[in-house]
């Protein structure tokens, strides 16, 4: 069975064990036996003063985008100091009577889910403030291979945001353990980091493989196929067309009430996956309490979850031209919503590349999600 990083930590009597420990966390971070894992250090005799929590809130339940409040834990009755809200890095503050931070919360792989992000800033912090910082990694669950890696990249000058800071693919085949060391050298933080490694994870693994129930990471998260197709289909975030939010497709399907798929069943026939079509009605986001028409995918471990979402995007607005629409996307980090695309895919100007003829388009895209030099940049960074 995989051991988490948790649970290597759990067999350990580290020095700084009984020094004030910052914990950064959610409830989706267990043992591999489905152990909180606050509650689980706390019952072995970590020292744990605060929790700091992402987007989402330490319970992630919280809406997609919601600035989350501080709070007290219901399950250890310890602090919880929010990341997502007018701050998303620890103030000099919440570090002054902590020695140690450690962070411990599931990736889903993808450069957008901002968990990855949170533990940049909780980097930098530490950095900054001489705090000691102990990363427990965790597998990717779909798939370290780097061969599975696509782009587009970021371009970091026009596009970068709190769903992407920096430059690397938007599905990147790493664990969180590697983008820190690898963010920590290449970004000159600096940052004192101890990584604890997980076990008997090999690159080529999905989450099925783990042997372990799954566990929503996010509310729109609720299972390992939505982890898989989230690459591809958050890039919907930015239109009219429903990535199955508030339903029980979510990033699992799509629709919307004016899709008619007669038009669409030539071209869903020539694509490299299977759907099914589907009909469902979201009790929250877009087209709440309507009726929406669309397709659900097969779980395929193979597809390029990328490429195949800005071919849906591409199919949809020229076949529904007159439903298709872009549409802005607010969030806490982005009160406007504008832009989203862009900082979603890494593109800039990214609307206008769904104006192209269907061969320039190809062209531009089949480009774009080559990952470049990636396996070369993140190979001295890996750890398994």
């Amino acid at each position: 069975m995989i051991q988490f990083g948790i649970d290597i930590l759990l067999k350990q009597n580290p020095f700084w064990k009984n020094k004030n420990i910052a914990l950064v966390t959610n409830h989706a971070a267990t043992t591999n036996k489905l152990i909180s894992s606050r509650k689980a250090l706390l019952d072995k005799g970590f020292k744990i003063t605060k929790l700091f929590s992402p987007e989402h809130g330490l319970d992630v339940q919280g809406a997609d985008g919601k600035k989350m409040k501080d709070g007290i834990d219901t399950l250890t009755h310890l602090p919880i100091i929010s990341l997502y809200n007018k701050k998303l890095a620890p103030s000099k503050k919440n570090l002054s009577d902590i020695d140690v931070v450690v962070f411990d919360i599931p990736d889903i792989g993808c450069r957008c889910y901002t968990y990855l992000w949170t533990m940049t800033y909780v980097l930098e912090a530490c950095a900054k403030y001489k705090k000691k910082l102990i990363i427990l990694d965790r597998p990717n669950p779909i798939s370290g291979n780097l061969k599975f890696a696509e782009g587009p990249m970021l371009d970091e000058q026009h596009c970068a945001s709190f769903i992407g800071r920096w430059n690397i693919p938007l599905r990147h085949s790493c664990t969180l353990a590697e983008l820190a060391l690898y963010f920590n050298h290449t970004k000159n933080i600096h940052a004192d980091i101890e990584i604890i490694r997980c076990k008997n994870w090999k690159r080529n693994m999905y989450f099925p493989d783990w042997q372990i129930q799954f566990i929503p990471t996010s509310p729109a998260i609720t299972s390992f196929e939505a982890m898989l197709l989230y690459p591809g289909l958050v890039l919907l975030e930015a239109t009219n067309i429903s990535e199955g939010r508030g339903t029980e497709y979510s990033f699992e399907g799509v629709g919307a009430p004016w899709i008619n798929m007669h038009l669409l069943n030539d071209w869903l026939r020539s694509v490299d996956v299977k759907v099914k079509s589907i009909e469902f009605m979201p009790i929250e986001s877009k087209y709440k309490n309507e009726i929406c028409f669309g397709f659900s995918f097969y779980q395929n471990k193979k597809t390029n979850s990328v490429l195949n979402g800005l071919r849906l995007i591409k199919k949809i607005k020229d076949t529904f031209p007159k439903h298709f629409k872009w549409k802005p996307y607010p969030t806490n980090v982005n009160p406007t919503g504008k832009n989203h695309l862009d900082k979603l895919s890494g593109i800039y100007n990214s609307e206008n590349l769904f104006s192209l003829s269907q061969k320039k388009f190809e062209n531009q895209i089949n480009e774009l999600v080559h990952t470049k030099d990636w396996k070369k940049q993140i190979k001295k960074y890996l750890l398994y």
